[in-house]
């Protein structure tokens, strides 16, 4: 107890815990109609756009989250594009966003002289990188995606599922697909503060995935990511202050630890 008190009498701490808990809650939100359509890279890709928006921001000595979230929202809506090409499909469109993302950060950084050491911290996270400004912004941009998540609830069911039933039954899925893909670009650049973009992407993969392994229905997969992702970002920060670890990578741990608890769990249920 006396150490729970010690870390939270920490500002930097109490900032990370705030926010980790949002993009927690918004993450597991996302990732389990994301891994349901076997989308759960995008989170990946767009988090790689997001590395390059943030270099190209501290470059240029402006606001990252501000230049970062409508760039990637960009971004999320020429993937969409692209996977509609039909020569062109899901991961490819990824695999060409992601590592043109990836080169064109690192290739800025490289030619600037002087450039701020927080670069770093984009591509692993930190928590001291996290300051009152982020707070604010993660509370209103994680409150947009909450409310709207559960507004266009019973819309990104049907997408999810199927896609052109919903279509035939007239939901606009060219717009929800917009909607979703908009909520998914705030998560990933929210996150990558306290992640980075090599591992934001696990906050959206790991919790649906554990979830799915003892849950089936669409509304008990969410409740349960949901349950997942907070307590293993409590946790791996806990963990990771106790024991001086990174952040990012310990929640990650943490994780996987669920996971590989949940599956066996569902392997001694099924031989029951």
């Amino acid at each position: 107890m006396s150490s729970i008190v010690e870390m939270f009498s920490y500002t930097f701490i109490v900032r990370a815990f705030i926010v980790g808990i949002l993009i927690s809650l918004c993450a597991s939100l996302i990732g389990v109609s994301l891994v349901l359509r076997r989308n759960s890279m995008i989170g990946d890709g767009l988090s790689h756009v997001g590395f390059g928006a943030f270099a190209i921001a501290t470059v240029l000595g402006i606001a990252p989250l501000e230049f970062a979230i409508p760039l990637v929202i960009v971004v999320s809506f020429l993937i969409l594009r692209l996977n509609d090409n039909s020569k062109i499909h899901g991961d490819s469109a990824i695999a060409i966003i992601s590592a043109s993302s990836l080169a064109i950060g690192t290739f800025i950084i490289s030619i600037t002289k002087g450039v701020n050491t927080d670069i770093n911290n984009y591509l692993f996270g930190s928590i001291l990188s996290i300051n009152e400004k982020d707070i604010i912004v993660s509370i209103i941009l994680s409150i947009i995606v909450i409310l709207l998540y559960v507004f266009s609830y019973n819309k990104i069911f049907a997408i999810t599922f199927d896609e052109r039933f919903a279509k035939s039954i007239g939901v606009k899925t060219d717009l929800y697909n917009m909607i979703f893909a908009s909520l998914c670009s705030i998560v990933v650049v929210l996150g990558m503060r306290l992640m980075g973009s090599l591992l934001i992407s696990s906050l959206i993969i790991f919790p649906t995935l554990s979830s799915m392994q003892l849950f089936k229905k669409f509304k008990s997969v969410i409740i349960s990511s949901i349950i997942i992702s907070i307590i293993s970002f409590i946790v791996g920060l806990y963990i990771s202050f106790i024991y001086a670890t990174p952040t990012g990578a310990t929640i990650v741990i943490a994780n996987l630890i669920v996971f590989l608890l949940f599956k066996l769990l569902s392997i001694i249920r099924i031989k029951k």
